[in-house]
């Protein structure tokens, strides 16, 4: 009976690492099959083009098929409650973005709660927006339009790429901070918002870099300023509005996010791989092309960014009295 104890005894450590070992080899050989990577708007957005740019990027390092797919709806709700029920094994991934955070406060019921039911992964980019106006409203720099906002009030249309978009909140933000009434008028996406901009019928607009710098080259459109807290390197010549309006900051962001209990050993593997890819010159350049700066660091890193815009675009969607559409 001793020596039979003392084998137990010797035995019971090595067994109960047996969890926990697995655990670590099955993070060691993921992926062993393709993953999915949801991306809970249409295709052809910044969302898209970003899941597609970093799924690339894991399926070259990973040797596994990184698979982008379109679940949009519901302000990306139902793209993000699909990667909430899935399994949490690592195979089915969200590309996280701005309405994430918002929707927490724009839509009173959901069936998930972002920040419980998602486990951060890594930031990938934030893209600044820019204040753009059609050339006849009649201000040439941001004090000058606060001005003109303040004298008409109610009266100058603003643009966006739909309720609870980043160009929506970054507006909305405006409002808020430098004390306007800009009357938020809603596209189904940035192009159509465009349209209407340069056709004069709405006079100003907060738009991502993307494919914007022609129109201001050309006159077409008038810039004012960036949304990030810093000047930008893609338009390095335009103020940050919060020169002129102590404290706004804004923009579009991207990252990636997993099933709550996904294995921390997968969540660590991929978030070496992305910032790996956000510091390869070819990566950084490809990013670059649609506006996007690194947003780097830890997994925990990424969680409190993202609880901090929860917090944030809450306050603007009590403001505003925003509603879904």
């Amino acid at each position: 009976m001793k020596l039979a104890r003392r084998r137990f005894l010797q035995l019971a450590p090595a067994v109960a690492a047996l969890p926990a070992f697995s655990r670590m080899a099955w993070a060691q050989a993921y992926p062993t099959r393709p993953v999915r990577i949801i991306a809970a708007f249409a295709a052809g957005g910044g969302v898209d083009i970003t899941a597609r740019l970093i799924g690339q990027w894991l399926s070259e390092r990973l040797g596994q098929s990184f698979v982008t797919e379109n679940r949009p709806g519901a302000g990306g709700n139902i793209g993000t409650e699909a990667v909430v029920n899935a399994a949490p094994d690592g195979y089915t991934l969200l590309l996280a973005t701005v309405p994430n955070a918002v929707n927490a406060a724009l839509y009173e019921k959901l069936n998930f709660n972002f920040i419980r039911d998602i486990a951060p992964v890594a930031g990938i980019i934030r893209v600044p927006m820019v204040m753009l106006l059609h050339p006849s409203v009649p201000a040439g720099t941001l004090p000058e339009f606060v001005l003109y906002a303040k004298a008409n009030p109610g009266k100058v249309n603003m643009a966006s790429a739909g309720t609870g978009s980043a160009p929506h909140m970054a507006g909305e933000l405006f409002n808020f901070m430098a004390g306007v009434n800009l009357v938020h008028v809603p596209y189904r996406g940035q192009g159509p918002a465009l349209s209407d901009l340069l056709g004069g019928q709405v006079q100003v607009m907060f738009a991502t870099t993307p494919g914007i710098a022609d129109f201001i080259r050309s006159g077409r459109l008038r810039a004012l300023a960036v949304t990030t807290a810093a000047r930008t390197e893609m338009l390095p010549e335009l103020p940050p509005v919060g020169e002129f309006v102590s404290g706004y900051e804004a923009s579009q962001w991207y990252g990636m996010g997993a099933p709550k209990s996904t294995p921390a050993g997968i969540i660590d593997k991929l978030n070496r791989e992305i910032n790996a890819g956000l510091a390869d010159p070819k990566m950084k350049a490809q990013l670059a092309e649609i506006g996007g700066e690194p947003l780097t660091g830890s997994p925990s890193e990424f969680g409190t960014f993202i609880a901090e815009e929860t917090v944030k675009w809450a306050k603007v969607v009590k403001f505003a009295g925003m509603k879904p559409e």
